[in-house]
């Protein structure tokens, strides 16, 4: 895994908006950095371009906004580019006597992950000199292979960069290479610059510090944005089991300093989220298990993987597209990865009702009344052969919270939903194995997300193996067994 460095394109300047070019037409799954410097007597955070992300921005070098002197402030976007991408354009507010902006964008490759990740950083140094050193406010995670890269706003435009550097306890980092350096002379002045440095030894979390010896004494501030391939990624596993279910799992987490998962099934452009899968607290853990039984049928529908890392910055991982296929209608119980094949005969009414009172008010009725209740209804359903209606029987007897999914072989809301069960009868037809069952129910919510469904059965340890020593013949942890596609 290596990320390249690209190139850069020239430094635009003016007054107030900027639109600077690349060094080269953009390929997609690049990275662009954009790097804007500015200094304005209100200073203001310039604005970000259509399509790219703030990765920070900073205000520093003390003192009264001046010819040379005072606060600079250094901003710092990104954008993964899709190929081709127009060029952006950034603003700070017109009018600020002496007001300057400067920007300029970096193109960055990687050979491998599956995106990009980045953290912010940033310091600056308020004592005038030729030797400056802006240590950071905020601590970030460092391992080998990060790619640093770090700049600099300066309160004077003349100022160059014989040598630059970066540091951070535990951290070593190759030879720093300078990338550009550019004159805002524009207004009051500003001065840009920026390098970069790969990490070549140190795992830890530390504040990094900035450092340039300078040709012109001056003050200012510094950004550093660390880089890396990302290494977290979400898939399902769906497992040749009835009712079907997939096993999702996110992987690569600790390495992309992930603290916190959660899970959502994707439709169109709609997101459901996935049982006992919010906001998980996965600080240390690399992998993380979840069972999805709820998922519709004959539809294509995908996972996403929303990820937190420790700097609190959010990412997004897709899975590939699935479509679980059934041959009849289903009543299932996720949480008991229990399930019974059916078909609807009937569904004639869904009655709701109302709680009213009236009253008679000088001749008036006036009505009041709590809200609409959710559908009450009877349900008849037919299963085929003695062992469906068992299998039915079973998911009934053993319904968590007396609550049912009930899930059409295509997906119909009309008809996916749950249901709480209320009374339920049944009619079998004594020349065939044929019967008919008449449910009655009550529209419910889902059983709570604390529970978790169940991503294999007692059952399906049984079907599969006679005693525990066979058992623990083939798996070295639970983690394996839930894994383990028991119906293949």
């Amino acid at each position: 895994m290596t990320i390249s460095y690209g190139g850069q394109g020239g430094t635009a300047s003016a007054a107030d908006t900027v639109t600077p070019a690349y060094a080269a037409t953009p390929s997609a799954g690049q990275l662009g950095i954009l790097q804007v410097v500015s200094g304005h007597p209100n200073d203001p955070q310039p604005t970000t371009p259509s399509g790219w992300t703030l990765a920070g921005s900073f205000s520093g070098g003390g003192g009264a906004f001046g010819a040379g002197t005072g606060p600079r402030r250094i901003t710092m976007f990104v954008r993964e580019m899709a190929g081709g991408d127009a060029q952006p354009t950034t603003s700070i507010p017109s009018g600020g006597t002496g007001s300057v902006i400067a920007a300029t964008i970096a193109l960055l490759s990687r050979s491998a992950g599956t995106g990009w990740r980045w953290a912010w950083a940033a310091g600056e140094d308020t004592t005038a000199g030729t030797a400056f050193s802006a240590a950071c406010t905020d601590a970030l995670t460092w391992a080998v292979g990060d790619f640093a890269w770090w700049g600099y706003a300066l309160a004077a435009s003349s100022a160059g960069f014989p040598a630059i550097g970066i540091t951070a306890a535990g951290v070593t980092f190759d030879t720093a290479t300078a990338r550009f350096s550019a004159a805002g002379a524009i207004g009051n002045g500003v001065r840009t610059g920026a390098a970069s440095a790969y990490v070549t030894a140190g795992s830890t979390t530390v504040v990094p510090t900035v450092t340039a010896t300078l040709s012109t004494s001056t003050t200012g501030a510094a950004g550093v944005l660390r880089i890396r391939e990302a290494s977290a990624d979400v898939e399902a596993d769906p497992q040749s089991v009835f009712p079907p279910r997939n096993l999702v799992s996110a992987t690569g987490l600790a390495t992309d300093d992930i603290v916190s998962v959660s899970y959502y099934r994707q439709v169109g452009s709609a997101l459901t989220p996935v049982r006992a899968a919010t906001d998980v607290d996965v600080t240390g853990q690399n992998v993380l298990l979840r069972v999805d039984a709820e998922q519709p049928f004959g539809v294509p529908y995908e996972y996403v993987a929303v990820l937190t890392d420790v700097n609190g910055l959010t990412w997004e991982v897709h899975s590939s597209t699935f479509t679980s296929t059934v041959d009849s209608d289903v009543i299932s119980d996720a949480v008991r990865g229990t399930g019974a094949r059916v078909f609807i005969e009937a569904w004639p009414e869904k009655k709701r009702s109302r709680e009213t009172t009236s009253f008679n008010v000088g001749g008036r009725l006036v009505t009041v009344g709590r809200p609409r209740s959710g559908a009450q209804s009877t349900i008849t359903v037919s299963t085929d052969t003695t062992e469906e209606g068992d299998a039915l029987q079973q998911v009934l007897n053993g319904l968590t919270e007396g609550v049912l999914l009930l899930r059409k072989q295509v997906t119909d809301p009309r008809v996916d939903g749950y249901q709480a069960l209320i009374a339920d009868g049944e009619r079998p037809n004594w020349q065939i194995e044929y019967s008919e069952w008449d449910l009655e129910v009550a529209e419910s919510e889902a059983w709570p997300d604390v529970l978790e469904a169940a991503g294999f059965t007692l059952q399906d340890i049984a079907d599969n193996y006679s005693t525990l020593a066979d058992l623990a013949a083939d798996f070295a942890t639970l983690l394996d067994i839930a894994l383990n596609d028991f119906g293949g």
